[in-house]
């Protein structure tokens, strides 16, 4: 057997240093076995690899296998000479490498190591195993490296780990591609399963005429809320979290406040669930308030929601927490209250800039995590400057930057007077203010308008009237 000129040993990974000399896992046998397919039946066998392995040398734990395999990527993408035994020869002695892996004999040798390449797959999958562990000990020991020598905040650091390990974790996984057949038969059961009842389309907000638009929130969709201020975005979002952490598949929801604190969030579901305005604390209170105050607690209890209260949050930093909760807690939902509050990573060149980065970056979560996104926004000033009092918002009125309407797979409006909700009697507010919820966008389904009942003591919006039974999971009555 034809000798390798050095060791086969790979590339230190940056960043390590001598907290080890034990050799990072490999498997030489399984790397031989993949470069032999590959010379052996390049027109099947090269698809196959770069499908597993992607297009990335570091697969590789040898740095001479890294060069034949470099070598088959690039006559694979030039196409002028095939990705056979001569053709990688002649492609390495053009770079000047074919004496540095050892020549035509090691060539040779590779070509005759397996017979056959029907455990292609397997092999594919060891070296794939094997580097995603080498990158967790790079990314380990560079996590050292940066806790003794960090020059920014701890939870910078923690969240730049984090994020390590995140991409690790994506730069491992491959693509399923499924033929057509397999893709039709799935869907259509999964088209059953809705049209019984069996399912639903997306996480069902407890509004059922925004539902039937929407088909709900839809895993991998950025559902964008939008208000002028102190219209009630924030008790819309709520109303629809206590919704879906209520109903009887539990949803779990990451909620980020970047505007109220995790106590005020937590009263203000308190006093909705239990129909007791906090202007009662102070006036006006009596025995069967508090009961309906413990029975709130009660049912809330049993809520999976978890509150990250911090303020300016950076995208960066949102989408790392985010990542932990859904490895610590498969959380179903992510919600942010509110977009413009939040923070690009880096100094951008304008606010628009950093804002599309933000909202790049929420949709980028909510396909990276494969749950709906719900995040909050205002709306400019222009939709009240207009000659008509009444006129709704549009698109156009999303302030700071169109990238949010781009990325955005919903759209919706909360519209209202806010004047009518002012000096009302009892009498009066107990019948609501006049509201709307206008889905202007929606990718995947339908447009329409929402008619909203807004109720200002308790801060909750109901429908056309009255919160009917119809528009909350029944379970929750």
């Amino acid at each position: 057997m034809a000798m390798m000129p050095d060791s086969a040993n790979g590339s230190r990974v940056r960043g390590e240093s001598a907290l080890t000399e034990r050799p990072q896992p490999h498997n030489l046998e399984a790397e031989r076995s993949v470069l032999s397919a590959m010379l052996r039946d390049p027109d099947i066998n090269v698809d196959v690899v770069i499908e597993h392995l992607g297009e990335n040398p570091e697969m590789f734990y040898s740095h001479i296998h890294r060069e034949i395999f470099e070598a088959i990527l690039t006559l694979k993408r030039e196409r002028t000479i095939a990705c056979d035994l001569v053709g990688v020869a002649h492609q390495l002695q053009l770079k000047g490498s074919l004496e540095k892996i050892g020549g035509d004999a090691y060539l040779a040798e590779l070509y005759s190591y397996v017979a056959t390449s029907v455990n292609l797959e397997s092999w594919c999958t060891l070296l794939r195993d094997n580097f995603a562990l080498r990158k967790m000990i790079g990314v380990c020991t560079e996590a050292l490296i940066k806790c003794y020598d960090a020059d920014c905040a701890p939870n910078q650091v923690v969240d730049q780990i984090e994020k390590s390990v995140f991409d690790v974790r994506n730069s491992t996984e491959r693509s399923q591609m499924v033929h057509i057949k397999q893709s039709l038969f799935d869907e259509f059961r999964n088209i059953q399963a809705i049209i019984n009842k069996e399912i639903n389309p997306g996480i069902l907000t407890g509004y059922h005429k925004l539902d039937e638009l929407t088909g709900g929130l839809k895993p991998g969709e950025m559902f964008v809320l939008a208000a002028r201020p102190s219209i009630g975005k924030t008790a819309m979002a709520l109303n629809i979290i206590r919704n879906i952490t209520l109903c009887k598949e539990r949803y779990r929801v990451l909620f980020f406040s970047l505007e109220m604190s995790a106590g005020q969030i937590t009263r203000r579901l308190i006093c909705t669930e239990a129909n007791v305005p906090e202007s009662t604390f102070t006036q006006n209170f009596n025995n069967s308030d508090m009961t309906k105050l413990t029975g709130a607690v009660t049912v809330l209890k049993e809520a999976n929601l978890f509150i990250d209260p911090t303020p300016a949050l950076s995208i960066g930093a949102l989408q790392a927490r985010a990542r932990r909760m859904k490895m610590l807690e498969n959380i179903d939902l992510v919600v942010i209250d509110y977009l413009q509050l939040m923070k690009a990573g880096a100094r951008a060149e304008s606010r628009q800039t950093e804002v599309a980065e933000i909202s790049s970056g929420i949709k980028q979560l909510a396909k990276d995590l494969n749950i709906p996104v719900l995040v909050l926004a205002q709306l400019n000033r222009d939709v009240e400057k207009g000659a008509n009092p009444n006129a709704l918002p549009k698109l156009s009125h999303l302030r700071e930057s169109g990238a949010i309407e781009q990325d955005a797979d919903v759209v919706t409006f909360l519209h209202r007077d806010r004047d009518s909700s002012k000096d009302l009697t009892p009498e009066k507010a107990a019948m609501g203010v006049d509201a709307k919820l206008i889905v202007e966008k929606n990718r995947n389904g339908q447009t329409g308008i929402v008619n909203l009942k807004f109720y200002p003591r308790r801060m909750l919006f109901g429908v056309e009237g009255h919160y009917t039974a119809d528009d909350r999971p029944a379970d929750l009555d």
